[in-house]
């Protein structure tokens, strides 16, 4: 394989990696929103479990684009 075909699957892997967690993060701000709508006493349990569930996506996105600049090392 050459050097371009390598730095362009590990782009494009990261370009997914980022669209996936953005994604992720958006339906759980959605779900919660929606939730306390319906719910309004439960607002804040909901938003302490919603800052928790981002932020271990945001853990695992950061993990991936650290292996992936790892790698291109």
């Amino acid at each position: 394989m050459t050097l371009f075909s390598d730095v362009a699957g590990l782009a494009i892997g990261l370009g997914l990696v980022l669209i996936g967690g953005a994604l992720g993060i958006g339906r759980i701000g959605a779900g919660s929103v929606e939730a306390s709508a319906r719910q309004p006493e439960i607002a804040g349990k909901l938003q302490t479990q919603m800052i928790i569930t981002a932020g271990m996506i945001e853990g695992a996105t950061l993990f991936a684009i650290v292996v992936i600049g790892f790698i291109l090392k």
